[in-house]
Parts: structure tokens; C-alpha cells; sequence
């Protein structure tokens, strides 16, 4: 089982958000722990033309492929930003037992912002942990999207 701190992993998330900025994708990172198994992602749904190519979605694939199961009980998910209705189902229909994000996302965040999903009667609700490195993450999002404004091509450190 490895033994790694949530802020270490939410460290781990930034730096794959900032490969997103890179890249020219929203700054969305994302790590997922399953036993032994760390899978780490950013946003890809411009490099992929795939609109469900979200940091959260590109992590639980890669990890039930690991793994070889479509749930992957256990596991603790962490992301950058707050996760939106579509990564919320598929956080339950993974069942993974904990997620961890950085920032709150107030136009489409669907744990506490938008919506509270994880409350509607659904089979499963996973432990949440928000706000860790919120700053860092949030500074990360209006960073990007005032350079894109501006027209700016982001220059990520």
C-alpha cells in the first residue's frame, strides 16, 4: 500500500495540471491511489478531440485498465479542481471511496458549488476532502484563463 501524504499527491495533480496548461488544455490535474497503484493525469480534451477526456475520467480508465476492474473500490481520487456532474458519475460508478480536491469550481463544480451530486440518492457516496492547496489551485485556473483572454499563449513554469 503506498504510504504517500495528501498533500504530496495533491502536489503530484498540480504538476499534471500545469503539463495541461502546457499543452494548452484548462489546468486540471488529477493522481488516483489504488493499493500499490498511482495513475496520474491531466485534462486531455483537446490533444484527444474527446470531450469526456477530463483529468478525473483519464485517470479512472488508466486505473481500472491497471487493475483490471471497472471499480476500483478502495481508492482515493485527487484533483485540482472541483469535479463536474460527468466525473461525478463516474466517480460512483467506481466506487472510489475518497476524493480529495484543490478548488471549488462555482460555474460547474458538482460537489458542493453547481450542485451537491454526492447527496441525490444515488449507491454511492465517497468521503470528500476539499480545499487542500485550494490557492495554489485556483491561482493555477485564473492565471490560465486571463493569459487565454488576453490571447497569450500560457507560459508554464
Amino acid at each position: 500500500m503506498l504510504c504517500l501524504e495528501d498533500s504530496s499527491l495533491m502536489t503530484m495533480a498540480l504538476e499534471e495540471a500545469r503539463l495541461a496548461a502546457r499543452a494548452g488544455e484548462v489546468p486540471v490535474g488529477a493522481v488516483i491511489v489504488a493499493g500499490d497503484t498511482l495513475i496520474r493525469g491531466h485534462n486531455r480534451t483537446i490533444m484527444d478531440a474527446d470531450p469526456t477526456a477530463h483529468a478525473e475520467i483519464v485517470v479512472i480508465r488508466e486505473a481500472s485498465r491497471t487493475i483490471g476492474n471497472h471499480r476500483i473500490p478502495g481508492s482515493t481520487l485527487y484533483v485540482t479542481v472541483e469535479p463536474c456532474l460527468m466525473c461525478v458519475g463516474a466517480i460512483i460508478q467506481a466506487r472510489i471511496a475518497r476524493v480529495v480536491y484543490g478548488t471549488a469550481d462555482e460555474r460547474y463544480g458538482a460537489v458542493e458549488s453547481m450542485i451537491r451530486a454526492f447527496e441525490l440518492d444515488v449507491n454511492h457516496k465517497p468521503a470528500i476532502r476539499a480545499g487542500l492547496m485550494e490557492e495554489e489551485a485556483a491561482s493555477l485556473m485564473r492565471a490560465f484563463f486571463q493569459e487565454r483572454r488576453r490571447g497569450e499563449v500560457p507560459k508554464w513554469s
